[in-house]
């Protein structure tokens, strides 16, 4: 970056009156991260990464610090910080105290903690000797302070599996607080979370748009039992983390397509594949061999954070479109989510790429076995024409049942995560026991993560991550959640609050065609 320009860009920021001043010190941090040279890649890959058919995210040409860390809470509050002088928590006030004050220092590509643990197992030992008013006093400070002092929607709290007084009364607090911070995540299993928990939690989606389920054992499968759910969608192993997530953006690829589906799948998807697994090796090489994350981080040396439980997400989106153009060279009609040649036709892309991904060496990787985690991600705001991760296109959504059986084949793909956000209509208020059978029945056939939506609330879901239509009603005088200007990008470049509603019906009135 030439100096005047380096200029410029300081002197928009700092003169911008729509920002926070914390705002103005992330962005101005990341001016200075991108006038240093990014880390060295072949010029095929650079080209790759120029015309975006790779996409870095915009993490910064010098990472020095991984995208996403999941440090082990449990460790803080049961054996205390050295770094921050803190002993071990004794009690609820002390647990809740540590907590926070551990949050401010953990670092993340959006300058605050992705991830704040599984808060109703950390808590609920130490809510044993305190009565349910006293509790949900306690609670509803912390649950206050965690949106004030951390405002980005990204920040994301875990729930679940096991019933517990901590996790009913965090749903009650986002019943009535109605905040954009913390996102949440409920995990599900069907040995151990009740379906009268699970209707808690349909019930707080009518109100404010969250938590999102997940497929607790599916994810054991995949990660281990000690995982967490971050950011968006984002399931990486506890401990640890991703060092970068890095995009093939399959519809550019497709883009280059010209000769048969072998060719397509054998010839053009490797060579792209590898393009984005190099940059994504130059990142990670960069952060632990030249900044050196891991050697000074105080989350290292307390034992929150191993580099071990290290991974880094490959990350995929635009498959609607890349089936699109596939197709059209065969002569073949047929659209995504609508048609069983194009389904099958998006399932054969996605466990090609998976296979490539698989067989791929990833340095510092241990914690997936020395290969990158593939991830459906689900998109920013300066996406234009190209729908995000593996979903069926804004507005063009089938009925339930045939949404669900479109998309569901392919979240076994991706163990770093993967979402399809499903848009119901007010109809479903009246019946909450049929959606909790919905989401127990999706989960049963293969689903990794259901998340839906109503209209009706203050609450826009953009992919992972939510915003109030209160907050975007007045984005020209700013916003004190980061994560609304992305909202906003998001709102009137992807129309993601136009998604087609849908009405929870049984399979036997449903009518589109059997598959």
């Amino acid at each position: 970056m030439e100096l005047l320009e380096l200029r410029r860009q300081a002197r928009a920021v700092i003169d911008d009156p729509a920002l926070t001043y914390r705002q103005r010190v992330h962005r101005l941090a990341a001016i200075a991260e991108n006038a240093l040279e990014p880390p060295p890649v072949s010029a095929e890959c650079a080209e790759a990464l120029e015309k975006r058919v790779v996409c870095d995210l915009y993490e910064g040409n010098a990472p020095y610090r991984p995208r996403y860390v999941l440090p082990d809470y449990a460790v803080l509050l049961e054996r205390g910080s050295s770094f921050l002088e803190l002993a071990p928590a004794r009690d609820l006030d002390e647990a809740l105290a540590h907590l926070l004050i551990a949050y401010t220092q953990v670092p993340s590509i959006t300058g605050y903690p992705v991830w704040l643990g599984d808060l109703d197992a950390l808590l609920e030992p130490y809510a044993a000797d305190v009565d349910d008013a006293e509790l949900q006093r306690r609670l509803r400070l912390f649950w206050i302070s965690l949106d004030r002092m951390l405002p980005d929607a990204f920040t994301h709290a875990n729930l679940g599996p096991r019933d517990t007084r901590v996790g009913r009364t965090a749903l009650r607090l986002e019943r009535e607080l109605l905040q954009v911070v913390p996102n949440l995540s409920l995990k599900v299993d069907p040995e151990l979370t009740p379906d009268d928990l699970v209707r808690d939690a349909v019930e707080t989606v009518f109100a404010c748009g969250q938590p999102h389920f997940v497929n607790h054992p599916m994810m054991i499968a995949g990660l281990g039992p000690a995982y967490g759910v971050a950011s968006c969608y984002n399931s990486l192993p506890a401990g640890g983390g991703s060092h970068t997530l890095v995009r093939l953006n399959l519809a550019e690829v497709a883009l280059r397509h010209q000769g048969s589906r072998a060719t397509f799948l054998d010839e053009l998807l490797p060579h792209y594949v590898e393009l984005t697994a190099e940059l994504m090796q130059a990142r990670i090489l960069h952060l632990v061999e030249e900044a050196r994350f891991f050697e000074h981080s105080w989350l290292v040396g307390d034992g929150l954070l191993s580099l071990d439980r290290y991974t880094a997400m490959f990350g995929v989106f635009g498959l609607a479109e890349a089936v699109a153009r596939v197709l059209e060279h065969e002569g073949t009609p047929g659209s995504y989510g609508h048609d069983p040649a194009a389904d099958q036709l998006a399932h054969e892309i996605l466990e090609r790429v998976a296979e490539l991904v698989a067989t791929r060496p990833m340095p510092y990787c241990e914690g997936s076995g020395g290969r990158a985690l593939l991830h459906s991600q689900s998109g920013i705001d300066s996406d234009l024409g190209v729908t995000a991760g593996c979903r069926v296109p804004v507005g063009d959504e089938p009925a339930l049942l045939e949404h669900l059986r479109t998309v569901t084949p392919n979240h076994a793909l991706f163990p770093a995560g993967i979402s399809d956000v499903l848009a119901f209509d007010e109809t479903t208020r009246r019946n909450p026991e049929a959606v909790v059978d919905v989401i127990r029945g999706a989960f049963r056939t293969g689903m990794r993560d259901f998340t839906f939506n109503l209209d009706s609330n203050d609450f826009i879901r953009i992919t992972g991550y939510l915003v109030r239509k209160s907050d975007l009603a007045k984005i020209e005088r700013g916003a004190r959640h980061d994560s609304t200007f992305l909202g906003a990008g998001s709102v009137a470049q992807s129309h993601v609050d136009r998604r087609a509603p849908k009405r929870v019906v049984a399979d036997e009135l449903d009518a589109g065609p059997a598959r």
